[in-house]
């Protein structure tokens, strides 16, 4: 029991989803359209692309990449903008998770011997990189994923909304990065990189191959997720033990929670009257609280603007530390770090990270979505 307490308390985003789930349930009890609720291609999606890219780390492929580019730079700008690079091109493609997961630890490795400021700096950056980097694909978080899949859009369409804010979020990065002194840069040799195995390497790109035509709806989900499940099987079953299943889990919960408060006439009409016209800010504002991911799926059953979600659930992922779930990976592992002290790294987060939301926020007010 009482693991089962200080379980629920460490996954608080699950906690809430269930109790939600639980709770709408008294208002709208099982039946058959509980089945209809769960949207099993993101399910289907998320787990596979979990899979993948716990095969692509096992590969080496992104700590060789890593090892090479870092080694061409001399000063500790030119060090930032690369590892900030690399989170912001990466997350597109292997989720911001993934990309501060791979990334993070083997900047600090480097940074050992700079000041603790521009090692926080650093992660800091790092962070707003991948969060706003995983905002120009479809599968560069799960949000994008299942706005994506709900709301039934086409890849141009899609691009049409993230390409000009993620051209902007580029910019904004650089311009806070050239805030730095170009000072000489000491960095601490990071141990040479495991070849990379190319046998892991072509059977996980091109599973990563598959997702990519499921996304643009040229292969059904459930035969991706058939032949990725097989693979693994085959390969190494233990990449299965690295999914994220608490995120499935809570996807799960706040689509039961949804379909329940839709079919509730009262919580439908006040909280589509609520959103209609601040599709965008509520979005941002709601990610605050309860994350980006829940933010997406909750508001997705009382607006047909998905594309102001899209917008308002990235914005969103800046802000405060649960915002994004992601940021909370960096977090924990500066915090590892014994001279690195957690008051300083919150406090240097919330300034770049509220800095930014306002100003995205301001712009995007602007726009038509």
């Amino acid at each position: 029991m009482n693991r089962m307490i200080a379980f629920l308390k460490q996954e608080t985003v699950l906690t809430a989803a269930l109790i939600l789930a639980a709770v709408s349930a008294v208002f709208a009890p099982p039946d058959r359209e509980y089945l209809s609720y769960c949207n099993m291609p993101v399910l289907s999606l998320l787990f596979c692309l979990m899979t993948i890219v716990a095969g692509l780390r096992k590969s080496g492929l992104f700590e060789k990449l890593a090892g090479e580019v870092t080694g061409r730079v001399h000063t500790q700008r030119g060090l930032l903008f690369v590892l900030c690079g690399l989170c912001f091109g990466f997350s597109a493609l292997i989720t911001n998770d993934v990309a501060l997961i791979t990334f993070v630890p083997f900047s600090l490795i480097l940074l050992q011997k700079q000041e603790e400021s521009a090692v926080i700096f650093a992660v800091v950056m790092e962070t707003v990189s991948a969060n706003l980097g995983s905002l120009l694909t479809p599968i560069g978080n799960p949000q994008n994923l299942y706005l994506y899949t709900y709301y039934q859009m086409t890849p141009a369409a899609f691009f049409r909304i993230t390409l000009p804010l993620g051209l902007l979020s580029m910019i904004l990065t650089a311009a806070v990065l050239l805030c730095r002194p170009n000072v000489p840069l000491q960095v601490t040799a990071a141990s040479s990189p495991a070849p990379v195995k190319k046998s892991l390497l072509a059977l996980y790109g091109g599973l990563f191959a598959l997702c990519l035509f499921t996304v643009l709806k040229l292969v059904p989900y459930w035969v991706t997720l058939l032949v990725v499940t097989a693979a693994v099987c085959t390969k190494d079953r233990s990449l299965f033990k690295q999914v994220d299943y608490i995120l499935l889990a809570t996807f799960v919960c706040f689509f039961i929670f949804v379909g329940n408060a839709a079919r509730i006439p009262l919580v439908h009409t006040v909280i589509a009257h609520l959103l209609t016209g601040r599709e965008i800010l509520a979005s941002a504002l709601l990610s605050q609280c309860i994350s980006n991911v829940p933010a997406a799926a909750l508001l997705s059953a009382f607006t047909e603007k998905g594309a102001a979600l899209v917008v308002g659930t990235n914005i969103g992922g800046l802000g405060t530390l649960i915002a994004s779930m992601a940021s909370l990976i960096s977090y924990r592992q500066i915090s590892a770090v014994r001279h690195i002290r957690k008051n300083r790294y919150l406090l240097a987060f919330s300034k770049v990270n509220f800095g930014l939301l306002f100003v995205l926020l301001g712009v995007c007010s602007l726009m038509k979505i």
